[in-house]
């Protein structure tokens, strides 16, 4: 199922809008650098993940700014999309040992493994996949430079990390709950018959421009 376009993208942007009241209600809350530790235990143990994110990323070899929608389900399947004006511009997708990412716009497709390295290749981002989502949920991986977070009722809303590359990455999270479960579609191999092959920097070309 494309979840770029029709009910399914529906389906799943539903989700990323739809919270519980406990973390709606943190929305209006001042954020907290040091949280019970109940909260950072809940969320350390969390299922799924989904969320709107502003990022920021000032790296050796790249600089961004960008929006991001981004889904996980423990403990190997990570979502991300960057939206565009009219569909998304990417879909990366990183499950079991494998990664895709497609750019729908340019009919291109990049394929490798779901490791830091290849991920820092695509995004700039060198971690892991499950780095990725304890980054997330307040659990700092022991390879990063630095790690701040500051906090809502159940999750961090302020993420400034410093990656194990020297790279800063800054995160405003929006929309961030943890449901119960996430559908299979979210986390399939996106769609890309006939799409031409990419390696790691033409694909990060394609999403940042540079």
């Amino acid at each position: 199922m494309d979840l770029t376009r029709g009910p399914g993208r529906r389906r799943w942007t539903a989700r990323l809008l739809l919270w519980p009241a406990a973390v709606a209600g943190a929305s209006c809350a001042a954020p907290l650098a040091i949280p019970p530790a109940a909260v950072v235990e809940q969320a350390r143990l969390v299922p799924s993940y989904s969320a709107r994110l502003d990022v920021s990323l000032r790296g050796p070899d790249l600089r961004a700014h960008t929006r991001v929608l981004l889904a996980f389900r423990r403990p190997d399947a990570l979502r991300i999309e960057l939206p565009g004006p009219t569909g998304a511009r990417l879909i990366a997708v990183a499950r079991g040992e494998r990664l895709w990412a497609v750019f729908p716009a340019e009919r291109a497709v990049y394929s490798g493994a779901a490791r830091a390295e290849d991920l820092g290749s695509l995004l700039g981002v060198a971690l892991a996949p499950s780095e990725v989502m304890d980054l997330l949920t307040g659990v700092p991986s022991a390879r990063l430079r630095s790690y701040r977070a500051r906090w809502g009722a159940a999750l961090p809303r302020h993420i400034d990390a410093t990656l194990p590359d020297g790279a800063r990455l800054q995160a405003t999270v929006e929309d961030a709950e943890a449901p119960a479960s996430l559908g299979e579609p979210a986390f399939a191999e996106p769609p890309h018959a006939g799409y031409r092959p990419v390696d790691g920097d033409q694909a990060r070309s394609l999403w940042s421009g540079r």
